[in-house]
């Protein structure tokens, strides 16, 4: 089963996205986003995608390719992520990523959407959350853009090369 958005679909991984997760997953200038601290292997990452086999309510996760059409070949141009669902509150956090060749084009706020409209109509979910760094400000006015409003802030919770900046807090009721 796809999702559809307007202009991308949401579709569950495959083991051909190996390649292209490799390489999400393992540039450096997405690590401080991610929280990730340590590259990925390929087998890691094979089993990651052998475990989304699983439902949300068992993995408590899940991953979405995005998946859109460009000049007449559906490409894989990013991911979207269901992590640290509450199936007792009804809530899970909402990450996503974009290739940087394909960003600037609407497959974020489009996949975020189609999530949405998703998880409230399938799963039944009553809010998305994220963190966002206070330097982020793409994905602040991205998450803003399609109803998620600031719930909350920690001081100085990132440390960046630069110094600590806040993390803002975002949610979106469903």
């Amino acid at each position: 089963m796809n999702i559809e958005g307007k202009i991308c679909r949401l579709r569950a991984l495959e083991p051909q996205d190996i390649d292209v997760m490799y390489s999400w997953e393992n540039d450096t200038d997405l690590w401080r986003v991610s929280g990730t601290m340590a590259p990925f292997s390929r087998h890691s990452l094979m089993r990651f995608i052998d475990e989304q086999q699983y439902d949300i309510y068992a993995s408590r996760q899940q991953r979405f390719v995005v998946e859109a059409d460009v000049d007449g070949v559906a490409k894989a141009v990013g991911a979207i992520d269901l992590y640290d669902f509450d199936p007792q509150n009804l809530r899970a956090g909402v990450g996503v990523v974009i290739s940087a060749e394909y960003r600037n084009a609407g497959y974020a706020k489009d996949a975020l959407c189609a999530l949405a409209t998703y998880v409230k109509e399938v799963l039944h979910m009553h809010q998305l959350w994220c963190s966002i760094g206070a330097d982020n400000e793409a994905s602040i006015n991205l998450f803003s853009g399609v109803g998620f409003v600031e719930c909350g802030r920690r001081r100085e919770w990132l440390l960046t090369a630069d110094g600590a900046i806040d993390e803002i807090l975002m949610q979106k009721i469903l």
